[in-house]
C-alpha cells in the first residue's frame, strides 16, 4: 500500500453523499480486487526485454463462481479510441460472466489468455460439454514509462491477480494495471472510491445502497486538471517537470472506470448509470478527447443471471425510476442519488489515483512526477477550501 495520502486524508471531500467505510469499490459487498504489479530493469528502452513498468488489475464482482452467477451489467463507451474486449456479448446479452481485468494495451491478448486459463481451471467442463466465459480485458496505453513490445504481463500473472483477489482496502495508485499509467502528466493509476444512498431510500432495513468505482487513469494535459473545482492543473503549469511530458505524442488519454453496485438496477439501468461517470470524469478535467479510450463497465451484484437456469422465467427486483403512487417521494428519487453517487465516487477516485501515486522512471529515463500535495493544499487555501491541509 502507497504511504502517500488520499485526497480525504488531505481534507479534499469531493460531493456531499457519504462513502463507504473503506472509501473503495470493495465496499460494495462480495467485490474483490487483486493486483499484479511487474517493475523491471531501468535505463534505455531496449524493445521486448525493458524496462518494464506494467501489471495487471482483477475485479470479482462477487464472492462465488462468476461464470454460473453472472452479474446484470453494462459497457459504455465516453470515447471509443480503445479496447474492452467482451463489451458487444455485455451489450447483447446484459451481463459479465467473468472477472474485470484491467492492463497496459499490448497486454491483453495474454491477460485473455490467462482468464482462460483461470476458468478453465476452475471448471473442468469448460470447453467439453460447458462453454466458456468470453473475458473482459480493458486496456490503457503505459508505453511512455514501459516496453510494450515485451507483452510483459503473461497468463500467469494474470491468474495470480485473479487469485489475489481479496475485499478490504484497495492499492492504488502505480500498481497492477496502473503502474505504468500517467494523469494529466502526473503519476496516474488505480484509484479507488464509493458513496452510499441512504437506508431510507433502499429496499433494505439496515443498510442503503453502495455505489464504488475503481479507475485505472491515463489521462489529460496538466492544464485539464481540476480538483473539487479549483484549477490545480493551470496553476502547476510551471511546476518542475521533464521537459518530454510536453510531447501530445507522449501523454496519456485514456481512463478505465469500473463501477459496481449492489442496488438491484437492470442492464439499461447500469447503462445510464455507466454515463453519469462521465460528469465525475468531466469534473476532474478529463475531456473525452479523440485518440482516447473512456470506458465505463458497470455491474450490480444484487441483480443475478445463472448460467444454468432451472426454470424459464428468472425473477428479479429492479430500482422504480418513475413516480409511486400513495408515496410520499418520488422513485426516481432513488436512482438520481445512485446517478449522483457514480459521479462523486468516479471523480474522488480518479484524485485518488493521482495523490496515491509515487514519482516512477521508465524507460528511457521518463519520469512521471507525483502529484505535489503540500502545493495542491496550498491552492486549495488560495480558491478558498481552507479545510485542505496536509495529512497529520
Amino acid at each position: 500500500m502507497s504511504v502517500r495520502p488520499r485526497a480525504r486524508d488531505c481534507g479534499i471531500a469531493i460531493g456531499t453523499l457519504p462513502t463507504g467505510p473503506l472509501n473503495a469499490i470493495t465496499d460494495v459487498p462480495g467485490v474483490r480486487v487483486g493486483h499484479v504489479t511487474l517493475i523491471e530493469g531501468e535505463g534505455p528502452l531496449v524493445p521486448g526485454v525493458g524496462p518494464v513498468r506494467t501489471g495487471i488489475t482483477a475485479i470479482q464482482p462477487h464472492e462465488g463462481d462468476v461464470f454460473n452467477s453472472n452479474v446484470a451489467a453494462a459497457v459504455h463507451s465516453l470515447n471509443g479510441f480503445g479496447e474492452v474486449t467482451g463489451a458487444l456479448q455485455v451489450r447483447e446479452m446484459g451481463v459479465i460472466e467473468s472477472p474485470i481485468l484491467l492492463t497496459g494495451s499490448f497486454n491483453v491478448a495474454h491477460a485473455m489468455d490467462g482468464a482462460l486459463e483461470w476458468a478453465m481451471r476452475e471448471d473442468p467442463q469448460i470447453g467439453i460439454s460447458n462453454w466458456g466465459p468470453n473475458p473482459i480485458v480493458a486496456e490503457c496505453s503505459d508505453m511512455y514509462l514501459s516496453d510494450v513490445r515485451g507483452r510483459a504481463v503473461t497468463p500467469q500473472h494474470v491468474i495470480a491477480a485473479i487469485d489475489a483477489a481479496r475485499g478490504g482496502p484497495v492499492a492504488e495508485g502505480g500498481v497492477g494495471g496502473g503502474t505504468g499509467m500517467s494523469c494529466c502528466e502526473f503519476k496516474g493509476g488505480i484509484g479507488t472510491s464509493s458513496r452510499v444512498i441512504a437506508r431510507e431510500l433502499s429496499d433494505s432495513a439496515t443498510h442503503g445502497y453502495t455505489v464504488g468505482a475503481l479507475v485505472m487513469s491515463n489521462f489529460g494535459r496538466r492544464e485539464h486538471l481540476v480538483i473539487d473545482g479549483v484549477p490545480a492543473g493551470r496553476e502547476l503549469a510551471d511546476w518542475a517537470a521533464p521537459a518530454s511530458v510536453t510531447d501530445p505524442e507522449k501523454l496519456g488519454t485514456s481512463i478505465i472506470i469500473v463501477l459496481a453496485t449492489d442496488a438491484p438496477l437492470d442492464p439499461r439501468q447500469l447503462d445510464r448509470l455507466a454515463v453519469r461517470a462521465g460528469a465525475g470524469l468531466a469534473r476532474a478535467g478529463g475531456l473525452f478527447s479523440t485518440s482516447s479510450g473512456d470506458f465505463v463497465i458497470a455491474f450490480s451484484n444484487a441483480n443475478r443471471v445463472p448460467h444454468h437456469p432451472t426454470r424459464r422465467m428468472v425473477p428479479q427486483q429492479i430500482v422504480a425510476e418513475s413516480l409511486m403512487a400513495g408515496e410520499s417521494w418520488p422513485g426516481h428519487v432513488v436512482i438520481n442519488e445512485l446517478f449522483r453517487a457514480a459521479a462523486e465516487a468516479t471523480e474522488e477516485a480518479i484524485l485518488n489515483s493521482l495523490f496515491a501515486a509515487e514519482t516512477m522512471v521508465g524507460r528511457d529515463g521518463h519520469v512521471r512526477h507525483a502529484l505535489p500535495i503540500d502545493e495542491v493544499v496550498r491552492l486549495m487555501h488560495q480558491y478558498g477550501r481552507r479545510g485542505a491541509h496536509l495529512p497529520d
